[in-house]
């Protein structure tokens, strides 16, 4: 493989979004592709236009910008980028019109990616973005200074409301400061997410008086599309900490008008599932960056999961800061709150505080229900490796004046 040097292009004015793509071909003609894209997604036709329709259609039609080869393969093919503008004007500030525009009938079109997208202020501010945020999740749920502990609900299907009360309570005694719904708990037979919201409220106003800690509840925003809107104020009225929501299987309309909606006063948290079917193939789709990070900033999620780079499910080191760089970076909107997912221990505490800082989620499932103590001693050893951790004491030392965290390191180890 042959790395060869950028070729550049006219640059693309403030009023157009503009697309980055990475496409594998033969045809060296960059320009020539990239201007049947722009014209292809926008007016659809140019060259046997008559001049006054031209005329007429140009403040519609797409433009092309810089053009790639980034590498040249031995059997003759080039990797490439090339970036196209499309005029502001020709979208409504909706994630289907802005999706549709720059990948729609393109995405189906061989070997290409969309791996970028760079949009104008003033197009980013007619979405909601985040209503709380980092800091509000935080102000909502009374820490700072530290990262967020939330443990995962896990063996929840198919048991009834009493024994996922008392589920709900070992977790609750640990000291998390969130408990989340399993993603995939849709069933309403034995338990509906109404009567959970309030049960839980219950059993962590009983369990704050044990251990003075607060514990807030997220619960899985389902059931049809257009109930959606009425569940979720009626689980937030019912006092919900924040709504799980599983915005790729529903949609990101729904979930920009979900964020849009001033009655719904409760965090949304993003889950990740299916997203892998748009960002995960490397000559595919669109990047985790967008995926994960833009879009749900500008819809609104104010808390977003996605795989960390430590488990079985991740992201790539670089794919994973490009994500994150999306949710916190520079933008009109609030900063999202990171939650990275998977392969999560005490024992990572350190090495997730190096990475992330101290505002994201320790999202944490079988490093809690599959503690040697269960899981009350799952989340206690969490506790501790935060507290040691932001204090920079060794979480070996740490562990002699705390045994759930000792045991956990003993079952798991410490990364380095």
């Amino acid at each position: 493989m042959t790395h060869l040097s950028g070729t550049n292009s006219p640059s693309i004015g403030p009023d157009y979004i503009v697309a980055t793509y990475r496409l594998v071909t033969r045809d060296k003609d960059l320009r020539k592709r990239a201007e049947s894209i722009a014209v292809g997604l926008t007016v659809g036709s140019w060259t046997d236009l008559p001049a006054a329709r031209q005329a007429q259609l140009k403040p519609y039609c797409g433009t092309v910008g810089e053009t790639r080869i980034l590498a040249e393969h031995q059997d003759g093919s080039i990797l490439a980028e090339i970036e196209v503008g499309y005029p502001v004007r020709n979208l409504t500030p909706r994630i289907p019109a802005l999706l549709t525009t720059v990948f729609g009938k393109l995405s189906m079109d061989g070997d290409i990616k969309l791996v970028g997208l760079r949009l104008p202020e003033a197009f980013v501010r007619q979405f909601p973005g985040p209503k709380f945020g980092v800091a509000g999740v935080r102000q909502r749920l009374g820490v700072e200074g530290r990262p967020l502990i939330m443990s995962i609900f896990k063996s929840c299907i198919g048991m009834p409301l009493d024994a996922l009360v008392e589920h709900f309570t070992e977790q609750a005694l640990g000291g998390v400061d969130l408990i989340k719904d399993d993603e995939i708990f849709f069933s309403e037979q034995l338990a509906t997410p109404e009567a959970r919201v309030a049960a839980y409220v219950r059993a962590a106003e009983r369990v704050a008086g044990t251990t003075g800690r607060k514990v807030a509840y997220a619960v899985n925003l389902t059931g049809p599309t257009y109930e959606l809107r009425d569940r979720a104020r009626r689980l937030a009225d019912l006092g919900a900490g924040a709504l799980l929501f599983n915005v790729f299987a529903y949609g990101l309309d729904i979930l920009q008008e979900l964020a849009a909606d001033p009655a719904i006063q409760v965090p949304i948290m993003a889950h990740p599932a299916v997203a892998g079917a748009l960002y995960a193939a490397p000559r595919h789709g669109i990047a985790a960056s967008i995926v994960l990070g833009q879009l749900l900033r500008l819809a609104g999620a104010d808390i977003v999961i996605y795989p960390s780079p430590y488990g079985s499910v991740t992201l790539a080191k670089e794919e994973g800061a490009a994500v994150l760089g999306a949710l916190r970076g520079p933008s009109p909107h609030k900063p999202c709150l990171p939650a990275p997912s998977a392969g999560i221990h005490p024992g990572m505490v350190p090495v997730l505080l190096r990475d992330f800082g101290t505002d994201f989620i320790v999202n944490a499932g079988g490093a809690i229900h599959g503690h040697p103590g269960g899981a009350t001693a799952g989340g206690q050893a969490f506790v501790a490796a935060v507290q040691a951790a932001i204090s920079g004491r060794p979480l070996r030392e740490a562990a002699q004046a705390s045994e759930p965290l000792a045991q956990a390191i003993a079952r798991w180890g410490v990364a380095e």
